[in-house]
């Protein structure tokens, strides 16, 4: 196994930089995925689990991205929707700071 050599953001250290002002950003998102034969059914399941996150957290997730890819191998599901999440708002970290301010409770 080679060892990978990473900086700050996690990414690889020779990986080649964008010039001028451009950047590779480090931001906090993590992908959260839904896998299916049947389309409509992933859509509807990560609707579903949008909502509940939705009604956990108080407040709608921060969602940068929806990807959606498909594998043809046999015996693999076909359709890989996958949602990028804003990682601090998985764990929780609204709740913590409403609790900690003193705001108002999440939605019920």
């Amino acid at each position: 196994m080679t060892p990978l050599e990473l900086d700050d953001l996690g990414v690889a250290t020779a990986l080649p930089r964008p010039g001028g002002r451009d950047q590779i950003l480090g931001v906090p998102y993590r992908p959260v995925q839904f896998l299916d034969d049947d389309l409509p059914s992933a859509l509807e399941r990560a609707a579903t689990w949008l909502r509940e996150v939705e009604q956990w957290l108080g407040e709608a997730p921060d969602v940068i991205a929806v990807h959606l890819d498909h594998d043809e191998t046999q015996g693999s599901p076909y359709f890989d929707l996958t949602i990028l999440c804003n990682e601090e708002d998985l764990a929780g970290a609204p709740i913590a700071v409403r609790e900690r301010d003193g705001g108002p409770p999440r939605r019920a």
